[in-house]
């Protein structure tokens, strides 16, 4: 499955502009998708675990529609908020800008807040079709500006982080180019981020690894974002705009735009795998080695390789910056969410959660030299 072309070889300078029959289908596709997914959100609301859900849920006069949830560790205690104030991680759903809901990360943030002893604030934006290119960005920067002056909240303002999964590790990325986000930013996490919209998606499956001897929902021989890709960067790219724009295609921000420490994260099986590394080898000054990410051999279940620069690395850099590239193994795009929805099988979920934990563990590790030191 390995191309022989190198995938940033042919670029595109400008977002492709569809035909009015496409884009009509486009648009008829992105309304039944969120109109589906609202309403199995709704009846997950009430079926799904409390003890995942945020400890307060805050609304502000700038994004009056956009909720943001907020969960405190364990250690905190609500009723004296003049204790001593808590680092922060801010964190930014998926779903291909179109999709997904602050909600489905609250397992994740909960672990994390109580792992690490920190607050974790779920960010929220609007979604596209209806709200494409730059509007989640300002959404995201108008949240963050308002929620770091809320006094009412334990936060350490020379401790903050901000991350994201997917769409959001790419929304991270743009925010964080904002001054007002730049200059308070200790270190970037972009988990599986979509980094590069100059290059067509029908391209990026080769530069994946295909292992059909993991079996299950892992054997096949097609990415599962495939079929939405072309909708998403339809419905979030401006058509006929820059697609080398760094605020869209992140990957072309320079490194002196972002705040110095950054920590990607990339999933070997999944066709935004090799953009993030190509993103993390240009902010940490290495050199991309191969067309596809990993290698051939399967893993170990449940385990990291941290022996091997394809799948792990870390760069110090002359400003005073750590970049990390973390690539995990076997896994598909979204392993640390619930792929159970998709039709993924017990096995991979199984691995999916045993790595996802190392990794939240290697995170909030980074974070705490990186970002929540001083």
């Amino acid at each position: 499955m390995a191309s022989t072309q190198d995938p940033a070889s042919e670029t595109l300078d400008r977002i492709a502009v569809r035909p009015l029959v496409k884009r009509l289908q486009y648009a008829a596709a992105a309304g039944a998708l969120q109109t589906l997914v609202s309403v199995a959100g709704v009846k997950s609301y009430f079926s799904k675990p409390t003890e995942s859900a945020p400890d307060l849920t805050k609304t502000y006069p700038v994004r009056p529609s956009l909720p943001i949830s907020i969960f405190f560790p364990k250690t905190y205690d609500r009723a004296n908020p003049s204790a001593s104030p808590l680092p922060v991680f801010f964190t930014i759903h998926g779903g291909g800008f179109v999709l997904g809901s602050v909600a489905d990360t609250n397992t994740w943030n909960r672990l994390f807040s109580t792992e690490h002893n920190c607050v974790v604030i779920g960010l929220n934006y609007a979604k596209a079709p209806a709200n494409p290119y730059p509007g989640p960005t300002a959404d995201i920067v108008a949240l963050f500006t308002a929620v770091l002056s809320d006094t009412t909240l334990p936060i350490d303002h020379s401790k903050i982080a901000l991350g994201g999964w997917s769409a959001g590790g790419n929304l991270a990325l743009s925010a964080a180019q904002h001054p007002d986000v730049r200059e308070l930013v200790k270190a970037l996490v972009p988990i599986y981020p979509v980094t590069d919209f100059s290059i067509p998606p029908e391209r990026k499956p080769a530069t994946r690894r295909f292992k059909p001897e993991l079996g299950g929902f892992r054997a096949k021989g097609t990415d599962y974002l495939m079929p939405f890709a072309g909708l998403f960067d339809w419905a979030y790219c401006p058509a006929g705009g820059d697609a080398k724009d760094p605020g869209l295609s992140v990957g072309y921000v320079e490194r002196e735009a972002i705040p110095k420490s950054v920590f990607v994260v990339g999933c070997e099986m999944d066709m935004l795998g090799h953009e993030g590394w190509r993103l993390a080898c240009k902010l940490g000054g290495k050199e991309v080695m191969g067309k596809v990410v990993g290698r051939e051999e399967v893993g170990k279940r449940g385990e990291l390789e941290v022996d091997d620069e394809r799948f792990f690395w870390e760069a110090k850099r002359d400003d005073g910056g750590v970049v990390r590239w973390l690539l995990v193994p076997d896994v598909l795009h979204g392993f640390d969410m619930d792929l159970a929805g998709i039709g993924a099988d017990e096995e991979a979920l199984e691995d999916g959660r045993l790595k996802a934990d190392k990794m939240r563990t290697m995170i909030g590790e980074w974070l705490r030299e990186n970002a929540w030191c001083k």
